[in-house]
């Protein structure tokens, strides 16, 4: 099934001469066939595509030299680099070639922020823009669905997420050793390539603690404990990777600075719920699991996320609770608007805010999110 991704047009807008267009995101999302998408009605002699995996395309990079990118590029107008991290001082590359060609547009992808933006960020600034590519939205699937397949689809999306590939499978066990596949040999390369990393095995124990503990609070010092045998420090270097690789994201405490409010400690929740249960290695279907709650609660938090940027929309995210165990999943802060949400996988759950968050912020919004309301609020 082939759906169109809705950050094309914004891609298309993006991409221009004298800029870098820079295209973000975990491996395995549609990066590439994005940009194939986008050549397919391009005259084949007016740009370059590269990759910065492939060796030779690493050489011929090599020498910083306007003479050797002039041979290079020729009488192109665009050249898009691939996996562009993986290019030696790729950014001062880019900018040699942006300051030099001011006809030529440029476009290089990446699936590590903490490569990428290392190598491109201070030699580009002003001289690029970004785009970020997430997993399958509800809403770019909406292209080919009905509202009946969309709901039969639902336990699917919670336990096996929103990978493009997926779409390719037919079976769901076949779908779930493309997940074991994209997980055990893809997601985590970047950072075992990066230097001083060397303990995979630590890094997947600090990913299943994480995946248990979607919705709480997560204690930095408790996981290195757990962890056995590595710091505090080690364990915070490891979070920060797994978050510049797109596997995770933190939300942090909302407060007001009212005393009771918590906000020391951060929440980590998974891109992709697929990814979340590869790491714990359980596929199964929703009526045999204990943690529906938190699958529900992962995939809403992901989805909305999509939507905001999807949506062209900023919003600040937290969530809220209290020392006298009052809580609200997911507060967002959009132009000094304050809204509430709780997401709960029963239709049957509490209408009403916490007393402590209507007292304290009586001009704000609440909704309960569950499986009947959802869609309203992952895609319109």
């Amino acid at each position: 099934m082939h759906l169109d991704r809705s950050i094309m047009t914004e891609f298309h807008n993006k991409v221009r001469p004298g800029k870098v267009l820079i295209l973000l995101g975990a491996r395995r999302v549609g990066k590439s066939e994005l940009i194939k998408a986008y050549l397919k009605d391009k005259d084949e002699s007016t740009f370059l595509l590269l990759s910065g995996e492939d060796q030779q395309t690493v050489e011929v990079l090599q020498e910083r030299s306007v003479v050797n990118y002039a041979r290079l590029i020729g009488d192109r107008k665009m050249l898009i680099i691939d996996e562009a991290q993986k290019v030696d001082e790729i950014g001062l590359k880019l900018k040699v070639m942006v300051d030099h060609f001011p006809d030529v547009a440029f476009i290089a992808t990446g699936s590590s922020v903490f490569d990428l933006t290392n190598k491109l960020g201070e030699p580009l600034v002003g001289r690029s823009n970004t785009l970020m590519l997430y997993p399958l939205a509800q809403m770019e699937f909406a292209q080919k669905e009905t509202f009946v397949e969309t709901k039969s689809h639902l336990e699917e999306r919670l336990i096996l997420g929103s990978y493009p590939e997926l779409t390719h499978y037919k079976t769901w066990i076949d779908k779930e050793e493309y997940l074991r596949e994209l997980t055990n040999s893809y997601l985590l390369r970047d950072i075992l390539e990066f230097e001083g990393i060397r303990r995979a095995d630590k890094i997947m124990d600090i990913l299943r603690m994480l995946a248990f503990q979607i919705g709480r609070e997560v204690n930095v010092e408790e996981l290195a404990k757990n962890a056995k045998g590595i710091s505090r420090n080690t364990v915070e270097n490891y979070l920060d990777l797994l978050s510049k690789v797109f596997i995770i994201y933190k939300v942090e405490g909302f407060s007001r600075n009212l005393r009771k409010e918590i906000t020391k400690m951060n929440r980590w929740y998974f891109y992709d719920n697929g990814i979340r249960n590869a790491v714990i290695n359980n596929y199964n279907k929703i009526s045999l699991r204990a943690d529906s709650g938190q699958l529900w609660e992962n995939y809403i938090m992901a989805e909305r996320l999509k939507f905001l940027a999807c949506s062209k929309r900023h919003a600040n995210r937290y969530f809220w609770r209290t020392y006298d165990q009052q809580e609200i999943d997911l507060i967002e802060e959009e132009a000094a608007v304050l809204r509430a949400y709780e997401f709960k996988w029963s239709e049957k759950g509490k209408t009403k805010a916490p007393g402590g968050w209507s007292k304290a912020y009586p001009d704000a919004s609440f909704n309960l999110v569950n499986p009947k309301n959802y869609l309203d609020f992952i895609t319109t």
